[in-house]
């Protein structure tokens, strides 16, 4: 979750500053910019409570990986249709890594931790 999340922080740095701006109506780049820091925050908020409380972290762990999901399936919907290759590129990347890490919190009864 903390890899994902730091990978939607560059990307909403990128749509916010003007890098990434190639797309058609209806993809707007403050808009991703946007969108891509709100759940980055909150994967990030999730990542924080698996490393704090391993043992209570699983609720907030499923919360933030499912609020990660409908994000990316929203946003990879409006780029296929504006054709942004690299945010396309980009959401069909993590979206997968997103559903297996789900599944994966959802079929296990603890979240797995080091130290």
């Amino acid at each position: 979750m903390a890899v994902i999340a730091g990978s939607l922080g560059i990307m909403s740095y990128l749509h916010l500053a003007g890098v990434l701006t190639d797309g058609s109506p209806p993809f707007r780049s403050s808009d991703a910019g946007i969108a891509e820091a709100v759940i980055g925050v909150v994967l990030l908020a999730g990542a924080l409570a698996v490393w704090r409380i391993p043992d209570r972290a699983r609720p907030a762990a499923l919360a933030a990986i499912g609020f990660a999901l409908v994000g990316f399936v929203v946003g990879i919907s409006i780029t296929a249709a504006s054709g942004a290759a690299v945010d396309i590129a980009y959401h069909a990347t993590v979206l997968p890594i997103l559903a297996v890490t789900m599944v994966l919190l959802l079929r296990s009864r603890r979240l797995i931790t080091h130290g």
